[in-house]
């Protein structure tokens, strides 16, 4: 027997792709082109000019000239490091509470709120639709003398309290640290509320179920499940509160008092009405070296980069 063999059938070539022309391949450069721009011409530039101007002396009426004076940065930290610490403390007491009120109503919007969701989450919104100013104005009627605050705590007896851990002056509420805790947190608990609720709202379901197969008591199923899970909805709306709070002004000139006053205030100040333009300058890049700071040991010790 012979056995008969086909031969191969012909090689055909492969036809080889081309190349990606090099203008594909700047089309994304191009893209982030408009970014970019905008970056170094409304963030590097202003930055090179403060910090130019912090190491400058002179006078409004001779002029600033660069002379390297570093000494400025030491003097605003000697002579204003009060309104450091206060701003500091104000922003981390306003950032607390915002997230003790924010976390039940973001846990509630997320897995409770069922078709009243879209409803609530414009009225967390809703204080974006008016003025910052006019939401501040109006906590200073709010806790105005003989106003419904202050009579609702002095009928429940909670001035003495609050008088004799300093937060409040007397019979008063307004002009006090109270006061201006009260405004940083209510204009700025919708930054902590939106992160969290993101975050929440991403968490799978079916793990809750499991833990309630698996006998978990309801707060245990939050210690282990939820509230690990949303961790980055928490350091993201804590940074959001917090950075922005260190450095307002509004609600401190507002709402409280020369003793109340924020490192905020002192920039202002600086600028508009003392016109010294060094000490301001270098107040500024002090309140931001100090937020850097605080905020990179804060996301290392809370374990988690992945911000929402």
């Amino acid at each position: 027997m012979t056995t008969v063999t086909e031969a191969p059938p012909p090689l055909v070539p492969t036809p080889q792709k081309k190349p990606p022309r090099r203008r594909g391949r700047l089309t994304p450069y191009w893209l982030l082109l408009p970014g970019i721009l905008w970056l170094l011409i409304f963030f590097a530039l202003p930055m090179v000019y403060q910090a130019s101007t912090s190491v400058q002396t002179g006078s409004l009426e001779e002029g600033y000239k660069v002379t390297w004076h570093f000494a400025t940065y030491w003097d605003a930290i000697s002579e204003y490091w009060p309104q450091f610490l206060r701003s500091v403390l104000y922003a981390g007491t306003a950032t607390a509470l915002c997230l003790l009120l924010g976390y039940p109503l973001a846990y509630l919007i997320a897995f409770r709120a069922g078709r009243w969701r879209n409803l609530i989450l414009i009225l967390v919104i809703a204080p974006f639709f008016t003025s910052f100013l006019i939401r501040t104005l109006a906590w200073k009627t709010i806790l105005a003398d003989g106003g419904p605050v202050v009579g609702a705590l002095n009928s429940l007896h909670l001035l003495d309290v609050t008088s004799w851990l300093g937060l409040t002056a007397g019979d008063r509420v307004l002009a006090t640290p109270l006061a201006v805790v009260c405004g940083l947190t209510y204009n700025f608990l919708p930054f902590m509320i939106l992160p969290l609720y993101t975050s929440l709202e991403r968490i799978d379901g079916r793990l809750h179920e499991a833990a309630n197969d698996l006998y978990a008591k309801p707060f245990t199923t939050f210690r282990k499940v939820t509230f690990p899970l949303s961790m980055p909805g928490v350091v993201s709306g804590t940074l959001l509160t917090f950075i922005p709070v260190s450095g307002d002004y509004v609600n401190a000139d507002l709402l409280g008092s020369t003793d109340t006053r924020m490192v905020g205030n002192v920039i202002q100040g600086q600028f508009l009405r003392v016109l010294d333009y060094p000490t301001a300058a270098a107040l500024s890049f002090i309140l931001m070296a100090a937020i850097l700071i605080i905020v990179t040991l804060y996301i290392r010790k809370s374990g988690t980069e992945d911000l929402v």
